[in-house]
């Protein structure tokens, strides 16, 4: 078999196709500028700022299993990224009501304090990157994409 460009996408549909290839190009373009520069300016990753983020949004603190469900990703995944997290000192993790099977985790003093220095440089990296977008059309593709999620929430 030999391996060549795709032809051009036509007919109907050619337009969506396209699309999703510009989304997925402009994701992945995005996604590697942020994992290096948060990997050169704070030693971290991206899986790591992911965590600390929903557990901002989360101050009471976040069973283990609503924290992997809101990332979508498993609870051994998350728990690596948790262990060495509260290691570190930034996240605190604690047995719920004494059940040794569930655990709460939020971010300490010091995580919250990390996390507002990291989040700041990473709000305006994503600026920079998306700097020829207009406020206007931020909104509206905001607002579009939001829609398409909603539309497929919950179908498995």
């Amino acid at each position: 078999m030999v391996a060549g460009p795709l032809p051009a996408p036509s007919g109907p549909g050619k337009d969506r196709l396209r699309l999703w290839v510009r989304l997925l190009r402009a994701s992945r373009t995005i996604e590697s500028e942020l994992r290096e520069r948060l990997r050169q300016e704070f030693n971290t990753t991206l899986p790591r700022f992911d965590v600390m983020a929903a557990l901002y949004r989360a101050p009471e603190g976040m069973l283990m299993s609503d924290l992997s469900r809101f990332l979508l990703v498993s609870n051994g995944n998350v728990t690596g990224i948790v262990d060495r997290l509260v290691s570190e000192g930034l996240v605190a993790r604690a047995r719920r009501n004494g059940d040794r099977r569930t655990s709460m985790v939020r971010l300490t003093e010091e995580g919250s304090k990390a996390f507002d220095i990291i989040a700041a440089a990473h709000e305006g990296w994503i600026g920079e990157l998306l700097g020829n977008v207009s406020e206007d059309d931020a909104r509206r593709l905001s607002g579009m994409l939001k829609s398409f999620r909603s539309n497929w929430e919950g179908r498995e």
